[in-house]
C-alpha cells in the first residue's frame, strides 16, 4: 500500500548515512542474505520508498537494521516513517509473560513458521544493564496453590545440564525445541508458584541459565534474532535473581555470537560489558572473559588490544590450572581456539592453523561434538586459504565422517560451503571425490 506523502524521515536517515541509493539497497540485500532470505532490491526501490511506497512488511526490519548498523544506534519503525510492526505489543508485559510468548511460538509446529524473521541479528539490540534488572521482577508473583522448593530448583538445573549435553552431541535442531518446551511447560509455572525468597532467587537463576542455553541453541540453528531474544530474557532473569555470574555469562555468549558473525564493534561492546560487570572472582572466570575480549578485539581490527587480552587470558589460565574448580569449561583447548582467532584476524593464517591444530590436540573426549565439527570445518577453510589443498580435503573428510546424527544449522552451512570453495580445484581428484561425498550428503 502506498502512502500519500513522501517519506521524509527515511530520506533524512539515508542522507545522514551518507548513502547513495545503490549503497542503501546493497546494505539491505546483504542483511537479507545474512538472514537466509536473500533480496534483490535495486536502486529504484529506494526512490519508491522515499516517495511514499511502503516497503513489504518483511523488508522493513532489513531496512531498519541496515540503518542501525550504519548509524550505530537503534532505528525504530517510527524513526524511518514506517507504521508499527503488526506484532508490536500494546503495552508493557513482564519478562515471564514475554518468555511464554517466545517459547510457545518456538515449540508449536503450526507457529514455527513465524521464526523466519528470527534469523535477523540486530547490532542495535538494547541490553538491560545490571542496575536496571537486579532484584526486579514484576511479573513473578507468589500466591499460587503450588509451592516449590530447592528440590524443584535441582530438577531445573539437572535438566538444563542434560539438555546441554544433548545439544553438544546432537546439535541445536534436536535439542532446542525440547529446551523451549521444558522452559514454557515446566519452568514458567515454577516461577509463578509460591516459594521462599531463597528458593525464588534460586529458581530465577536456574531459569536464566536455561534461557541462555536455549538462545545458544538458537544460534546453532541460525536463528540469530531469536537467540538474542532468549539471551535478553536470560539477562533479565539473572538480574531478578541477583545472579551476577550468569548475567555476565549471558553477555559473553552474546559477544561470541556477534564475533562469529563478524560484527566486531558489537562483540567488543558486549565483551567489555561482561568484563566490566563481572564480580571479583577467580582466574578461570577472568580467562573466560578476557579470551572472548581478545577474539572480539581481533574481529574489530584492534590488534594491540587483542594481543593484550590474549596475554591476560594465558596468565589467568596458568593460575587457574594450578588450582581447583572451573567455570564455563574454559580450558587450554579453548585458549588455543581464541588464540587462533586472534592470529587469523591479525593476518597470520598459518599461525591460526597451528593454534587450531593445537586446539584439537588439547580437546577432551567429552567436548562438544558440534563445536568439534564447526572448528574442524574452520581449520579446513584456513588450510585451503594457505594453499594446502590435500590437507584441507582430509580435514573436511573427517568432518563428514563425524557429522552423522548431528542436526546443526551452523555445521550444515559449513558443509554446504565446501563445494563452492573447491570449485576452482575441479581438476584435482581428491577435491572432486570430496565434492561427490558432500553432494551425496547435503
Amino acid at each position: 500500500m502506498a502512502t500519500r506523502e513522501p517519506n521524509t524521515r527515511l530520506a533524512l536517515l539515508r542522507r545522514e548515512a551518507g548513502w547513495t541509493n545503490r549503497q542503501f539497497v546493497m546494505a539491505v540485500n546483504r542483511i537479507g542474505t545474512e538472514r537466509g532470505t536473500p533480496t534483490k532490491y535495486q536502486q529504484p526501490s529506494v526512490s519508491q520508498w522515499i516517495s511514499g511506497l511502503l516497503p513489504k512488511e518483511e523488508t522493513r526490519p532489513l531496512i531498519l537494521e541496515a540503518l542501525a548498523r550504519r548509524l550505530e544506534r537503534p532505528i525504530t519503525a517510527d524513526d524511518a516513517g514506517f507504521p508499527p510492526p503488526a506484532h508490536a505489543s500494546a503495552g508493557h508485559s513482564g519478562t515471564v509473560d514475554e518468555l511464554i510468548r517466545l517459547g510457545t511460538a518456538d515449540i508449536v509446529p503450526g507457529r514455527r513458521g513465524i521464526l523466519g524473521a528470527a534469523s535477523l541479528f540486530s547490532v542495535a539490540l538494547a541490553i538491560p544493564g545490571w542496575p536496571d534488572v537486579v532484584g526486579r521482577m514484576e511479573a513473578v508473583k507468589s500466591g499460587s496453590a503450588v509451592r516449590v522448593g530447592m528440590a524443584d530448583v535441582d530438577v531445573v538445573t539437572r535438566m538444563t545440564e542434560r539438555l546441554g549435553s544433548m545439544y553438544d552431541d546432537f546439535g541445536g535442531r534436536t535439542a532446542r525445541p525440547l529446551a523451549a518446551a521444558f522452559l514454557v511447560n515446566e519452568v514458567v509455572p515454577y516461577l509463578h508458584a509460591d516459594a521462599s525468597a531463597e528458593v525464588r532467587h534460586a529458581m530465577l537463576s536456574a531459569a536464566a541459565f536455561l534461557s541462555y542455553l536455549t538462545g545458544w541453541m538458537a544460534v546453532d540453528e541460525g536463528l540469530r534474532g531469536l537467540a538474542q531474544k532468549y539471551y535478553t530474557k536470560g539477562l533479565e532473569l539473572a538480574g531478578a535473581s541477583s545472579d551476577h555470574l550468569t548475567y555476565c555469562h549471558v553477555l559473553r555468549g552474546m559477544s561470541v555470537q556477534a564475533a562469529d558473525l563478524g560484527h566486531g564493534p558489537t562483540a567488543v561492546r558486549l565483551a567489555d560489558a561482561a568484563s566490566a560487570a563481572s564480580p571479583q572472582t577467580g582466574p578461570r572466570m577472568r580467562a573466560f572473559m578476557s579470551g572472548q575480549r581478545a577474539h572480539s578485539y581481533a574481529v574489530a581490527g584492534n590488534r594491540a588490544e587483542a594481543l593484550r587480552s590474549i596475554r591476560e587470558t594465558e596468565k589467568a589460565l596458568d593460575i587457574a590450572e594450578s588450582g581447583a574448580g572451573s567455570f564455563g569449561n574454559f580450558a587450554p583447548s579453548t585458549l588455543a581456539y581464541a588464540t587462533s582467532q586472534v592470529r587469523y584476524w591479525g593476518g597470520d593464517v598459518a599461525g591460526s592453523v597451528e593454534s587450531l591444530q593445537l586446539h584439537f590436540t588439547l580437546r577432551d573426549s567429552d567436548d562438544s561434538q558440534v563445536s568439534g565439527l564447526r572448528f574442524g570445518a574452520l581449520l579446513a577453510e584456513r588450510q585451503l586459504e594457505l594453499g594446502h589443498l590435500e590437507a584441507a580435503c582430509h580435514t573436511w573428510g573427517k568432518v563428514l565422517d563425524e557429522r552423522a546424527g548431528v542436526r546443526s544449522g551452523r555445521v550444515d552451512q559449513k558443509v554446504a560451503e565446501i563445494i563452492p570453495r573447491l570449485r576452482p580445484y575441479a581438476s584435482n581428484a581428491t577435491a572432486r571425490h570430496l565434492c561427490e561425498r558432500v553432494a551425496q550428503r547435503v
